[in-house]
């Protein structure tokens, strides 16, 4: 499996935790792969680190977007998508050091997929923002 597809399989299940109590997080995602049907050992210990790579460093992930947002916007008003795609992006270029370019070009495809028509733009906005203050690039 690819690592675009893993990636992916990873976003959907950030995404479900999103909207939905997040109650015992190991057993909903051994739930997920054993759903999902997903027997490659690389792709269930890839998401399984995302996720909770992410509950992990959550509130450092959030101030990071929050720091990053508008002036007149707050984080509650961004979309579920594109939250848990912007998590998921910061996770890898912050934590799991994935070149920020791979990281942001696949949640950006994610973005498109799964999005609404201006989540590309926003998603990228605020990233590019985050790689420039925490990279310099």
């Amino acid at each position: 499996m690819k690592r675009s597809a893993i990636r992916e399989l990873a976003f959907r299940l950030i995404y479900s935790l999103e909207i939905q109590k997040q109650e015992n997080l190991e057993e909903q995602i051994e739930l997920y792969i054993e759903c999902e049907g997903i027997e490659e050992n690389n792709a269930k210990e890839y998401i399984k680190d995302a996720v909770l790579g992410i509950k992990e460093h959550i509130e450092d992930i959030q101030n990071l977007i929050k720091k990053n947002l508008k002036a007149d916007w707050e984080i509650d008003r961004i979309s579920k998508i594109d939250l848990s795609l912007l998590k998921l992006a910061i996770y890898e270029i912050k934590y799991k050091e994935i070149p920020y370019k791979v990281a942001i070009n696949e949640c950006l495809e994610l973005a498109k997929k799964y999005g609404e028509e201006n989540s590309k733009n926003f998603v990228n906005g605020i990233l590019a923002s985050i790689v420039k203050e925490e990279i310099g690039d």
